[in-house]
């Protein structure tokens, strides 16, 4: 198959492109402008939004696995976020799907967001659960969902929805790396109490289940929670990068009013949550519909991603 990717020449999209090639697929990687860095055979779209022109860089092609998307940033949320969330995420999906259908494109798979379902779960969620979005991109996430299906419902274009979580893996950025700069030192982190489990995804995990939705008929039309399968909590998570990095454990408890008012100050009050509530999500219809298997495990996934960071560290030391 010829499989284009948006976001090509981002964390998941590198990743993914390889994983596509791995798979004997042809991969037509799309970003945003061209570089030194860019993947073999790469093509510019510019910035996207609903006046981006698909069709000259999709057309001929068997799928595309739609993974270019604004992010959430930390910090209150304004009018200019909230509209660049809806003009990324929504419209230059909807324009995306629209031209698809019109050149003869068989299947988008839409990389989604946990957190479509909201913040936290009282349990594992499942497809059948209603979405609950909160804040600007999690709403955009979910209308970015119907936006494709109401193209799929008018057209033969199939579709596949993807809700990973948290993603990590060698190439992450922002609070993860973060955290593994914390985990890659001897200091006490006050993180003992941070026991409530939370669903992660290996970056090799997701690229898999990609191209497997990309390319597997009886994906068709259906949405599909993806996890590593083996949930953890932030406590947990710092004790096996600690192993990996040969370092002392060092958990300490602290109370969590102090630590929400220290992230208060901060204006992070939104990483406590992440921290200390449960936000969890089972893919067990994707294994069983599809038969899918995470090719790697949570401590494989861990493995990689630490020895990438130690390696990234020792090329900055002078």
């Amino acid at each position: 198959m010829r499989i284009a990717l948006t976001g090509a020449d981002g964390f998941v999209g590198r990743h993914t492109v390889g994983a596509v090639r791995a798979a004997g697929h042809e991969a037509l990687p799309l970003v945003r402008r061209l570089g030194s860095g860019s993947e073999a055979g790469a093509r510019a779209v510019g910035d996207i939004g609903p006046d981006t022109e698909w069709t000259s860089v999709i057309e001929g092609c068997d799928a595309v696995v739609h993974l270019a998307a604004a992010v959430h940033e930390s910090g209150p949320e304004s009018a200019d976020h909230e509209a660049r969330m809806r003009r990324v995420n929504v419209d230059a999906t909807a324009r995306l799907a629209r031209e698809a259908a019109r050149c003869g494109v068989r299947r988008v798979v839409l990389a989604s967001s946990i957190k479509v379902m909201g913040e936290t779960s009282s349990r594992s969620f499942v497809e059948s659960d209603p979405p609950r979005p909160v804040g600007a991109y999690a709403t955009s996430k979910r209308d970015a969902e119907l936006a494709l299906w109401e193209t799929t419902s008018a057209t033969t274009l199939e579709g596949v929805v993807l809700r990973p979580p948290l993603v990590y893996g060698p190439g992450v950025g922002a609070n993860f790396r973060a955290l593994l700069g914390l985990c890659d030192t001897a200091w006490p982190l006050p993180l003992a109490g941070a026991r409530a489990l939370r669903s992660l995804l290996y970056v090799g995990n997701l690229a898999d289940a990609l191209v497997v939705t990309a390319t597997r008929p009886e994906a068709a039309g259906d949405t599909f929670f993806v996890t590593d399968d083996n949930d953890v909590s932030v406590a947990d998570l710092v004790t096996r990068l600690r192993q990996v990095f040969s370092r002392p454990n060092r958990l300490l408890t602290a109370p969590l009013g102090v630590l929400r008012w220290t992230a208060r100050l901060a204006g992070r009050e939104d990483a406590i949550a992440r921290l200390f509530e449960p936000l969890r999500a089972s893919p067990a219809h994707l294994r069983s519909r599809l038969s899918w298997k995470p090719p790697f495990t949570v401590d494989e996934g861990l493995a990689n991603t630490a020895r990438w960071f130690a390696m990234q560290r020792s090329q900055q030391r002078p």
